[in-house]
Protein backbone atom coordinates (compact mmCIF):
# COMPACT_ATOMS: atom_id res chain seq x y z
CA UNK A 1 0.00 0.00 0.00
CA UNK A 2 1.36 3.46 -0.94
CA UNK A 3 1.39 6.38 1.58
CA UNK A 4 -0.87 9.02 1.08
CA UNK A 5 0.01 12.41 0.26
CA UNK A 6 -1.15 14.57 3.31
CA UNK A 7 -1.08 18.35 2.84
CA UNK A 8 -2.31 20.99 4.67
CA UNK A 9 -2.62 24.71 4.23
CA UNK A 10 -3.64 27.46 5.82
CA UNK A 11 -4.49 31.06 4.79
CA UNK A 12 -6.55 34.10 5.91
CA UNK A 13 -8.78 36.09 4.25
CA UNK A 14 -10.25 39.52 5.18
CA UNK A 15 -14.14 38.51 4.59
CA UNK A 16 -16.42 36.49 7.24
CA UNK A 17 -16.29 32.96 7.33
CA UNK A 18 -20.08 32.84 6.30
CA UNK A 19 -19.21 34.31 2.99
CA UNK A 20 -16.21 32.62 2.17
CA UNK A 21 -18.33 29.04 2.97
CA UNK A 22 -20.89 29.90 1.36
CA UNK A 23 -19.06 30.47 -2.34
CA UNK A 24 -16.50 27.28 -1.34
CA UNK A 25 -19.72 25.30 -0.97
CA UNK A 26 -20.98 26.09 -3.91
CA UNK A 27 -18.38 23.25 -5.61
CA UNK A 28 -18.64 24.24 -9.19
CA UNK A 29 -17.08 27.79 -8.18
CA UNK A 30 -14.13 25.45 -6.94
CA UNK A 31 -12.28 25.53 -11.09
CA UNK A 32 -12.40 28.98 -10.83
CA UNK A 33 -9.27 29.82 -8.68
CA UNK A 34 -8.15 25.48 -8.76
CA UNK A 35 -6.08 25.51 -12.08
CA UNK A 36 -6.16 21.91 -12.13
CA UNK A 37 -10.18 21.55 -11.77
CA UNK A 38 -11.86 21.73 -15.35
CA UNK A 39 -15.34 20.82 -13.48
CA UNK A 40 -17.47 20.15 -10.69
CA UNK A 41 -20.57 19.41 -11.15
CA UNK A 42 -22.96 19.05 -8.06
CA UNK A 43 -25.45 15.91 -8.31
CA UNK A 44 -27.12 16.46 -4.64
CA UNK A 45 -26.61 18.02 -1.05
CA UNK A 46 -24.16 15.55 -0.59
CA UNK A 47 -22.66 13.86 -3.72
CA UNK A 48 -20.73 15.86 -6.78
CA UNK A 49 -18.62 14.82 -9.75
CA UNK A 50 -15.13 16.32 -10.43
CA UNK A 51 -12.67 16.09 -13.24
CA UNK A 52 -9.36 17.29 -13.38
CA UNK A 53 -6.35 17.94 -15.60
CA UNK A 54 -4.24 15.44 -15.63
CA UNK A 55 -1.02 15.16 -18.46
CA UNK A 56 -1.17 14.60 -22.28
CA UNK A 57 -4.31 16.12 -22.32
CA UNK A 58 -6.05 13.50 -20.11
CA UNK A 59 -7.89 13.69 -17.33
CA UNK A 60 -9.29 12.45 -13.99
CA UNK A 61 -12.51 11.71 -12.61
CA UNK A 62 -14.25 10.78 -9.39
CA UNK A 63 -17.39 11.24 -7.12
CA UNK A 64 -16.97 12.69 -3.22
CA UNK A 65 -19.40 12.70 -1.00
CA UNK A 66 -19.75 15.28 1.73
CA UNK A 67 -18.78 13.93 5.00
CA UNK A 68 -20.02 16.42 7.35
CA UNK A 69 -20.82 19.88 6.75
CA UNK A 70 -21.67 22.73 9.38
CA UNK A 71 -22.95 25.54 7.88
CA UNK A 72 -19.90 28.51 7.93
CA UNK A 73 -17.39 26.24 9.73
CA UNK A 74 -16.43 22.83 7.79
CA UNK A 75 -16.86 21.11 5.45
CA UNK A 76 -15.71 17.50 4.95
CA UNK A 77 -15.44 14.74 2.04
CA UNK A 78 -14.31 11.69 0.10
CA UNK A 79 -13.66 10.10 -2.90
CA UNK A 80 -15.86 7.04 -3.54
CA UNK A 81 -15.29 3.69 -4.63
CA UNK A 82 -14.39 3.47 -8.06
CA UNK A 83 -12.14 7.31 -8.07
CA UNK A 84 -9.47 7.72 -10.54
CA UNK A 85 -7.83 9.24 -7.96
CA UNK A 86 -8.64 8.38 -3.50
CA UNK A 87 -8.64 11.91 -1.91
CA UNK A 88 -10.31 13.00 1.09
CA UNK A 89 -9.85 16.10 3.41
CA UNK A 90 -11.72 19.00 4.74
CA UNK A 91 -12.00 22.71 5.13
CA UNK A 92 -12.23 24.76 8.15
CA UNK A 93 -13.44 28.48 8.15
CA UNK A 94 -12.39 30.23 11.62
CA UNK A 95 -12.62 33.65 12.87
CA UNK A 96 -8.95 34.79 12.88
CA UNK A 97 -7.50 36.42 16.01
CA UNK A 98 -7.91 40.47 16.04
CA UNK A 99 -10.65 40.76 14.16
CA UNK A 100 -8.94 40.09 10.94
CA UNK A 101 -11.31 38.03 9.19
CA UNK A 102 -11.01 34.41 8.67
CA UNK A 103 -8.37 31.18 8.94
CA UNK A 104 -9.16 29.20 5.74
CA UNK A 105 -7.35 25.75 6.70
CA UNK A 106 -7.53 22.70 4.30
CA UNK A 107 -6.20 19.04 5.06
CA UNK A 108 -6.00 16.79 2.12
CA UNK A 109 -4.98 13.26 1.76
CA UNK A 110 -4.69 11.53 -1.81
CA UNK A 111 -3.96 7.74 -2.06
CA UNK A 112 -2.35 7.11 -5.56
CA UNK A 113 -1.93 3.99 -6.98
CA UNK A 114 1.37 2.86 -8.14
CA UNK A 115 2.33 2.81 -11.19
CA UNK A 116 1.72 5.22 -14.56
CA UNK A 117 -0.63 6.63 -12.59
CA UNK A 118 1.42 7.81 -10.21
CA UNK A 119 3.40 9.43 -12.45
CA UNK A 120 0.16 11.26 -13.57
CA UNK A 121 -1.26 12.04 -10.31
CA UNK A 122 2.14 13.40 -9.29
CA UNK A 123 2.27 15.96 -12.41
CA UNK A 124 -1.66 16.56 -12.29
CA UNK A 125 -1.13 18.07 -8.23
CA UNK A 126 2.52 19.60 -9.34
CA UNK A 127 5.35 18.14 -8.02
CA UNK A 128 4.79 19.48 -4.73
CA UNK A 129 0.92 19.13 -4.08
CA UNK A 130 1.54 21.29 -1.07
CA UNK A 131 2.91 24.02 -3.45
CA UNK A 132 -0.45 24.01 -5.43
CA UNK A 133 -2.95 23.74 -2.47
CA UNK A 134 -1.27 27.37 -1.33
CA UNK A 135 -1.38 28.68 -4.38
CA UNK A 136 -5.59 28.01 -4.90
CA UNK A 137 -5.59 28.99 -2.07
CA UNK A 138 -4.15 32.50 -2.35
CA UNK A 139 -6.30 32.75 -5.45
CA UNK A 140 -8.97 31.85 -3.20
CA UNK A 141 -7.98 35.07 -1.33
CA UNK A 142 -7.42 37.28 -4.72
CA UNK A 143 -10.98 36.42 -5.47
CA UNK A 144 -13.02 37.07 -2.40
CA UNK A 145 -11.11 40.27 -1.30
CA UNK A 146 -10.30 41.89 -4.61
CA UNK A 147 -13.31 40.06 -6.64
CA UNK A 148 -10.94 38.76 -9.26
CA UNK A 149 -7.48 36.63 -9.31
CA UNK A 150 -4.61 38.83 -9.93
CA UNK A 151 -2.62 37.89 -12.83
CA UNK A 152 0.69 38.52 -14.42
CA UNK A 153 -0.40 36.34 -17.57
CA UNK A 154 0.11 38.67 -21.09
CA UNK A 155 1.12 41.87 -19.04
CA UNK A 156 4.72 43.33 -20.66
CA UNK A 157 7.83 42.38 -18.26
CA UNK A 158 9.25 45.38 -16.13
CA UNK A 159 12.29 47.45 -16.70
CA UNK A 160 14.42 45.23 -19.20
Amino acid sequence: MNQPIKVEKTVTINKPAEELYHFWHDFENLPRFMKHLKSVKVYNDKRSHWIANAPLGNSVEWDADILEDRANEFISWASVEGADVDNSGFIRFKKAPGDRGTEVKVVMEYNVPGGVLTAAVAKLFGEEPEQQIGDDLRRFKMLMEAGEIATTEGQPKGKG
